[in-house]
C-alpha cells in the first residue's frame, strides 16, 4: 500500500474577534448591546447605548399607559398592532439588559421610572376622580393592560 499522500498543514485560522459577553453583571463601557460590536469600546457609542436603552424603557411605559380601546373604537387590528409594538419594545429592552452591563441595567430602570412618572403616575395626569376601568372594576394604582 502506497501512502504518498501530500499531507499539507491545515490552513491558518482567522483571528477570532473578542466578544464582550458575560453571564454576570459587570461595570464598564466595553459591552455588546443588541448588535454585534455595538457599542464596543467607544465612549460616545456607549453613551448612545445608554440613551437608547433609557428611551426604550420610557417608550415602553408610554405605550403601556394608553388605553388602546379609547383610540381604536374596538378595532381589534389596531389593538393588535399596538400590543405588538409594546411587546416588541419590551423584548428589545430585555435583550439589552441581558448584556449584563450594569450601566445598561441602570439606564433601563431609570427609563422605566421616568416613563412611569411621566405617563402613568397621577402627578402629571388629570385627576383620577372617576375610575377609567369598566363598571364594576376597581381602579388600581398599577392598572393592568386590559383595564
Amino acid at each position: 500500500m502506497d501512502h504518498d499522500m501530500n499531507m499539507s498543514p491545515p490552513p491558518p485560522m482567522a483571528p477570532m474577534k473578542k466578544h464582550y459577553t458575560s453571564m454576570t453583571f459587570f461595570w464598564g463601557r466595553k459591552a455588546e448591546v443588541l448588535f454585534s460590536d455595538w457599542p464596543g469600546d467607544h465612549r460616545g457609542m456607549y453613551a448612545l447605548a445608554l440613551i437608547v436603552v433609557f428611551l426604550l424603557a420610557a417608550g415602553t411605559e408610554m405605550v403601556t399607559s394608553h388605553r388602546v380601546d379609547r383610540y381604536t373604537n374596538g378595532r381589534s387590528l389596531a389593538q393588535t398592532a399596538v400590543h405588538t409594538l409594546r411587546v416588541g419594545l419590551m423584548y428589545l429592552l430585555m435583550l439589552a439588559v441581558m448584556s449584563f452591563n450594569g450601566g445598561i441595567f441602570i439606564a433601563a430602570c431609570i427609563g422605566h421610572a421616568v416613563g412611569f412618572l411621566a405617563f402613568r403616575s397621577a402627578i402629571f395626569s388629570k385627576q383620577r376622580d372617576e375610575p377609567s376601568c369598566p363598571e364594576g372594576t376597581k381602579y388600581r394604582d398599577l392598572p393592568s393592560m386590559s383595564c
